[in-house]
């Protein structure tokens, strides 16, 4: 087990609650556009999440109505993830290079881990295999440019993108106003591309 596994180990018990300033509605805003951004998800659609964690993601999604099998490479996160799902849902052992679903899934999701790809625009060819709707995942902009990322995308077969402002501070709990007015801010076009030159990412939704 090399350094950043044995992290994960270490801090699966409390992953979420841990991770995020306010859990509930950090996931509550990624849940509603995994499910909302062009195509958009149907009730019964299957969510597959790569580097799935502890399953906090998941949990939203579940209450959603959407299936949801979860893969994460750290088996301690795979027991506490089946522990807060039960029977509701799907979570296994995988690695998300090499990890392929029984069928295919309208939706695959991979948050807080596409560095872990061991070649970008191969993960992206393989997700798109069994990926009927939908890849979402998010990006840094200052990390990766993301008109490279566009081109992977579009190479894979996943042509059509769209890059969409994620504004919810990961580390502070916003007020109610606070949070409304970052939701807002996502949706300002110009503003907003300023802001992600110093903070924030992009959810990015990849379809065919």
């Amino acid at each position: 087990m090399n350094a950043k596994e044995d992290q994960y180990a270490r801090q699966a018990g409390d992953w979420t609650e841990k991770a995020y300033a306010h859990a509930s509605a950090y996931l509550a805003h990624r849940a509603d556009l995994i499910a909302t951004l062009w195509p958009p998800l149907e009730p019964g659609d299957e969510v597959l999440d790569l580097a799935c964690g502890d399953a906090g993601l998941g949990e939203l999604l579940v209450e959603r109505g959407f299936r949801y099998r979860g893969v994460d490479s750290t088996p301690e996160m795979v027991a506490h993830a089946s522990r807060r799902l039960g029977e509701r849902a799907q979570v296994e052992i995988g690695d998300l290079n090499e990890y392929v679903p029984p069928s295919s899934v309208a939706a695959t999701t991979v948050f807080r881990a596409i560095y872990y790809a061991r070649g970008r625009r191969a993960f992206f060819s393989h997700v798109a295999t069994f990926t009927e709707k939908k890849l979402v995942f998010d990006l840094n902009p200052r990390q990766y440019h993301p008109d490279e990322v566009v081109a992977d995308l579009g190479a894979a077969g996943l042509g059509r993108v769209l890059l969409r402002p994620f504004f919810v501070p990961q580390t502070v709990a916003l007020p109610g106003p606070a949070m409304a007015a970052a939701k807002a801010l996502e949706r300002s076009g110009p503003l907003a591309r300023l802001v992600l030159r110093v903070r924030f990412t992009y959810l990015v939704a990849a379809s065919r």
